[in-house]
Formats: C-alpha cells, sequence, structure tokens
C-alpha cells in the first residue's frame, strides 16, 4: 500500500504545473565561480540571450550581461524571488540588457534563447525536455547544473569544486535538422 501511494504521488506531481511544484525546486544560491564557469561551458557570446529558468535572484542574468555581454532573460514563478532579481537588475544597471518575468516556466516561450540554464531537480528537467525540444532552435545550448536532462546526451559534462562542494554541469545542444 505504501509503495502505490508513493508512486502515485510521484506521478500527481510529475503531471502538476511546474508553479504548484515549488517545492519541487527550492531556492538555492550558486557560487559566482560556478554560474561564469557554466555560462563559460555553454559558450554564451557577445549579443546572444540567455533565458535562466527558475532565476531567483537573478545573479546567472547579471553575471550574462556583465561579463559574457549577453542579454538575459529570467523567469521566476515566485514573486519575492522576482521583485528580489528585479532590485538586483536595478542596482547593477542593467536593466536595459536583463529582465525577470515572474511567471510559471512552462508557461514562456524560450525560443529566442540561444543558451537557457537551468538549476532544477531531474524531475522538473523531464517536465522541461518537451518545451525545449520544441521551443528552442537547432544549435542553441542547455546548461544545467547538478541535474541531468535525461534523454539527452550531453556534449559536455564537467565537475567543478568550490566552496568544498562538488558540482557538475552538463551542457547540451540542441540537434541540427
Amino acid at each position: 500500500m505504501l509503495r502505490t501511494n508513493a508512486v502515485a504521488g510521484l506521478t500527481v506531481a510529475l503531471l502538476m504545473p511546474l508553479a504548484a511544484q515549488q517545492k519541487l525546486a527550492p531556492f538555492v544560491t550558486s557560487p559566482q565561480p560556478i554560474i561564469d564557469r557554466m555560462l563559460e561551458i555553454a559558450n554564451l557570446r557577445p549579443g546572444e540571450t540567455l533565458y535562466d529558468l527558475g532565476c531567483g535572484d537573478g545573479r546567472i542574468l547579471v553575471s550574462a550581461v556583465k561579463n559574457f555581454r549577453a542579454k538575459a532573460v529570467g523567469v521566476e514563478v515566485s514573486e519575492q524571488l522576482a521583485q528580489r532579481a528585479n532590485a538586483n537588475l536595478h542596482t547593477q544597471g542593467i536593466e536595459g540588457q536583463a529582465k525577470v518575468i515572474q511567471a510559471d516556466m512552462m508557461s514562456v516561450d524560450v525560443g529566442g534563447a540561444q543558451v537557457v540554464s537551468l538549476y532544477l531537480p531531474t524531475e522538473a528537467n523531464d517536465l522541461l525536455r518537451p518545451k525545449l525540444e520544441k521551443e528552442l532552435k537547432p544549435g542553441a545550448r542547455v546548461v544545467s547544473l547538478d541535474f541531468k536532462v535525461r534523454g539527452w546526451k550531453p556534449a559536455r559534462v564537467e565537475k567543478i569544486e568550490a566552496h568544498h562542494r562538488p558540482y557538475t554541469v552538463y551542457l547540451y545542444e540542441m540537434p541540427q535538422q
């Protein structure tokens, strides 16, 4: 009985919209060296557009604009975190190059992204995978911190140590058609 309930609970959780699953992807900050390395691995280039799904306080957006001269769009379901991220963009003086959309990431079109960054559990990545496959153009890159996108073969995997903790960065490239 317990096993059946656990499977049923997991099935329900996987079918819920991501906005209803905020506990599935709690806000966890990433050290700046890890953020910069993620964007280097993704080969983020000047003028490209990065979408950070679950952008939290916006630190990846700031790094994309300031360190890589890219444009950046953050998507954050939490109103409080979206406000915090927008305040961070304002403090950094980069509102013209970056913005935050307060919404469920499943409802935002990411088709304009050359790079998508993720720091979401594998289960959330499973939900996002069909959306990314549908919306991203060939050659777009997806960089995921610590969690795989099941069913995709990474173009690159790099293990990094920062702040006495190991991190793994997965880079995926959308196939050319």
